[in-house]
């Protein structure tokens, strides 16, 4: 299977199985059409008949034998070797955890999938005592794993942050007793960070979170406080004030947008030119009809705004002051394993999600949806035939992929998504699969640019 386009000026095709990236020229391109997995060295009779008189027959030739040496290099058509793993990570060691240390949060936001932070279950804060019993529950299902991790999340985690600190202290303790390393991170909206935090994050966490809307017009509309003020200006300060001490390393600004601001690529832009290296700004998943839900109309201009915002990061990467964008950050070279090229996160399976009471859901989205709960840390319950049915969600499982070029890019997408909007976590979330392609052909397009 290939997947071949043009943009700006590139023309590209992706061998999907192999994940081969090449970028042809004007003849080559058109020669595709021709082109298959039964190819041989001999120049289709088909394809003379067609395009000599604009190419000339010798030129022909010559593209021809360079595609049939990509295929004979492993480069194009190459066959589906992927197959043979398709069981592979079954039942697999449990390796991240997500500790909802509080389900409360400082802030209303608009869009909020936990219902302003709360889950629907109630404001709470977990105790200390649970959140140890799910660092133990974390070791105990870890199995030859060595490298783990445990992210602090929300809500807003540092509501309730000396449980946050004493976790970390009894992981550190835990780790070498049971011989592994837990790497910590948190996802915060920076609203209540202070020295002490700032100090804290940084000497402990491997990687850091910092919600941020983009443009103060665009964050103040959708992130507000409780008493409906705007946070942008006291958030802004404390997250570039927590990335300077963190010497601009492991941490990523993150933003949500809507219906309302589809030209997002002007958000992204405003954090780059606050001098934020690390970007995303990820489409808000809501309900069908939801005001600041997505629209399958809206897919056009949100095309465009990728187009464009690639454009510009072109731009400034040649002029010297480039950022990376989290969807268009593309390891060509060295990209996950198979295994995770199928699966995914691993949600449900290899990474779980805990709750103040230690309710145990597949990830944090799944969390307040009781069809999913999987157990509980504080009394040893863990559901292994759902983990199982999570463990065999992969994309030859999810139909709608068989036939994508991008399946490997997204794994079939968030399961947890899937499931809210699509109806089961095997069905892929279509508006989801149309950005997601996008961004791919973004993301490829700008490795070609910068290549040249």
């Amino acid at each position: 299977m290939i997947h071949t386009f043009a943009s700006n000026g590139h023309r590209l095709v992706v061998d999907v199985n192999s994940g081969s990236i090449s970028e042809l020229d004007e003849i080559s391109y058109a020669l595709l059409e021709f082109a298959g997995e039964d190819m041989t060295r001999v120049l289709p009779q088909k394809a003379g008949e067609r395009l000599a008189a604009r190419y000339g027959v010798n030129a022909l030739r010559e593209a021809w034998e360079e595609l049939f040496a990509l295929k004979e290099d492993g480069r194009l058509f190459s066959p589906d070797v992927y197959a043979a793993y398709r069981n592979a990570g079954d039942m697999a060691p449990v390796k991240s955890m997500c500790l909802n240390v509080a389900h409360d949060c400082n802030l209303r936001c608009s869009y909020c999938f936990a219902s302003t932070g709360d889950f629907g279950g109630g404001r709470k804060l977990m105790p200390f005592s649970v959140g140890k019993q799910a660092v133990d529950f974390l070791l105990e299902h870890a199995g030859n794993r060595r490298n783990l991790e445990l992210d602090f999340f929300g809500g807003e985690p540092m509501m309730n942050f000396d449980v946050v600190k004493e976790v970390v202290a009894y992981g550190r303790e835990a780790e070498q007793k049971a011989g592994k390393h837990i790497r910590f991170t948190t996802t915060t909206n920076a609203l209540v960070l202070d020295d002490e935090k700032i100090d804290f994050i940084n000497r402990e966490m491997y990687n850091v979170v910092l919600s941020i809307d983009g443009r103060q017009s665009v964050h103040d509309r959708m992130r507000r406080r409780i008493d409906g003020s705007g946070s942008y200006q006291t958030i802004l300060a404390n997250i570039k004030r927590l990335v300077e001490r963190r010497e601009h390393r492991n941490y990523y600004v993150r933003g949500t947008f809507t219906h309302e601001n589809l030209d997002f690529a002007e958000d992204v832009l405003a954090l780059a030119d606050e001098g934020f290296k690390e970007i995303s700004v990820e489409p808000v998943i809501l309900p069908e009809g939801h005001p600041l839900a997505l629209r399958k109309d809206d897919l056009p201009h949100i095309f465009a705004e990728y187009d464009r915002l690639a454009l510009e990061m072109i731009r400034r990467a040649k002029a010297g002051n480039g950022f990376n964008f989290f969807h268009f950050m593309i390891d060509m070279e060295h990209g996950p394993c198979a295994i995770k090229l199928l699966r995914g996160c691993g949600c449900g399976n290899e990474y779980v999600a805990v709750t103040p009471e230690g309710d145990i859901y597949p990830c944090h989205q799944f969390v307040g949806d009781r069809a999913f709960r999987m157990g509980n840390v504080c009394n040893g319950q863990f559901d292994q035939a759902m983990k199982n049915t999570f463990s065999k969600a992969n994309i030859f499982t999810k139909k709608d992929c068989a036939d994508c070029w991008a399946k490997f890019y997204c794994s079939g997408g968030c399961n947890a998504n899937n499931s809210a909007y699509a109806g089961n976590i095997l069905t892929p979330l279509d508006i989801s699969c149309a950005l997601e392609r996008k961004r791919v052909e973004c993301a490829l397009m700008i490795k070609a640019a910068l290549a040249e």
